[in-house]
């Protein structure tokens, strides 16, 4: 069982940059994919960054693509989102999620096996 908390959520204004984190803990995490998603009110979850358990391959949603960054640290266990040139589409609760492979991108949420309670983002115009 992996366990992973988010942190780094909150509210900015359009055009403005945040970071987020998430600790996992339970187990050697460099040996698993990672991701991040989002889920805005009445919509589904969604695909936000991937990163393999070396770090050395992401790939990005095609929305974030350009603004967002994501990467790790293994020695410490975190993944982290920088997200810059927010805007109001970015707005959603943002999960972080593991999947257990160590290279094997998915946009789909029902690949994953572990998932945080995750961290709200909110951004105004």
């Amino acid at each position: 069982q992996v366990q992973l908390v988010e942190s780094g959520g909150g509210l900015v204004q359009a055009g403005d940059s945040l970071r987020l984190s998430c600790a996992a803990s339970g187990r050697e995490l460099d040996i698993f994919a990672m991701a991040w998603f989002r889920q805005a009110p009445g919509k589904d979850r969604e695909f936000v960054a991937y990163i393999g358990g070396d770090g050395h391959f992401t790939w990005y949603a095609n929305s974030v693509k350009g603004r967002f960054s994501i990467s790790r640290d293994n020695t410490k266990n975190i993944m982290s989102l920088q997200m810059n040139s927010l805007n109001v589409d970015d707005t959603a609760k943002y999960y972080c999620a593991v999947r257990r492979v160590r290279n094997g991108v998915s946009i789909y949420p029902s690949d994953y096996d572990d998932w945080g309670q995750g961290t709200q983002v909110t951004v105004s115009s």
